[in-house]
């Protein structure tokens, strides 16, 4: 026959164990709650530093770094990069208008487009490594990241279209830029200098090249020319150029059409200037200038 006393003590034995384990794991949550607490505290305190703002709700920044695949119904970054797009456009709209009072819309724009683009702002992630402080859970980013930091080596201003950079990247720059914007209680003047200062070297009238489909196709024009591109990037992600039905050059970029056929734009305009010179029509290309 069983001991009723033995019974009970093994029931509460077990009952002691699972509350002692309850307890561990309690405790063991409010470690690595404190642990992540203090990580966020620190990514805060040297996000500031690099962007030379001190921000009165630290929240803000945390949001606008954190990616929307870090947890589910997380508080990303988005609506912030939402805010950002618009200010920074704002800004450096002002900032030619005044700086260029006698350029024509389209020059302004252009050279706006510029400045705002996805890789003039993904470089800027780059430079100051923000990237490293995006809470996130994208196991490609850091492959696309390193490949993009390499690929920019070639051009140290800016690809004119050349090159795909991670929109995650400009997504980062646009929501700081939103957050500090609210942050500052909607002053567009601190806004701007800390955007400025960020944004070193902005690209000037006199750095603004050509987009390269622009580029060969006004060559032509000028030469009596004519361009056409054959689309194969859906067989072999190629685009190719031909002018006046002659092969002229190609480029190749699996992961987007308008990359190949950006690089496809650029070396053809190339190959036509060198066959144009051997010809001697020309000596000296004027769409190497700005134009209109």
């Amino acid at each position: 026959m069983e001991n009723p006393k033995q019974e009970v003590n093994l029931v509460s034995l077990y009952t002691s164990s699972s509350e002692n384990l309850h307890l561990t794991e309690e405790m063991n949550q409010i470690t690595l709650n404190d642990e992540t607490q203090i990580v966020l505290e620190r990514s805060v305190e040297e996000v500031e530093k690099i962007i030379a703002y001190k921000f009165k709700n630290p929240n803000l920044l945390q949001q606008a770094l954190t990616h929307s695949s870090f947890e589910e119904n997380c508080a990303s970054y988005e609506r912030l990069e939402y805010m950002g797009d618009a200010v920074l456009n704002l800004l450096i709209a002002t900032e030619h208008y005044l700086d260029y009072p006698d350029l024509p819309p389209g020059k302004l724009t252009r050279l706006r487009a510029a400045n705002v683009d996805t890789e003039k702002l993904a470089r800027v992630a780059i430079k100051y490594n923000l990237h490293d402080y995006l809470r996130h859970k994208k196991p490609l980013l850091k492959g696309q990241v390193e490949e993009f930091r390499d690929a920019i080596m070639e051009y140290p201003l800016h690809s004119t279209g050349l090159i795909d950079p991670p929109k995650v990247l400009a997504d980062i720059v646009e929501s700081l830029i939103g957050a500090i914007y609210i942050d500052c209680n909607f002053s567009m003047d601190t806004t701007w200098k800390v955007v400025k200062n960020l944004l070193q070297p902005l690209i000037t009238l006199g750095k603004l090249e050509i987009h390269p489909v622009t580029k060969i196709n006004e060559l032509c024009q000028k030469n009596g020319l004519k361009a056409e591109f054959v689309d194969s990037w859906e067989e072999r992600g190629e685009v190719e150029v031909h002018v006046n039905g002659k092969f002229v050059g190609k480029g190749k970029f699996s992961g987007k059409k308008i990359i190949a056929q950006n690089r496809a734009a650029h070396n053809a305009y190339y190959q036509v200037v060198t066959n144009l010179r051997m010809e001697k029509t020309i000596d000296d290309y004027p769409c190497d200038e700005i134009q209109n």
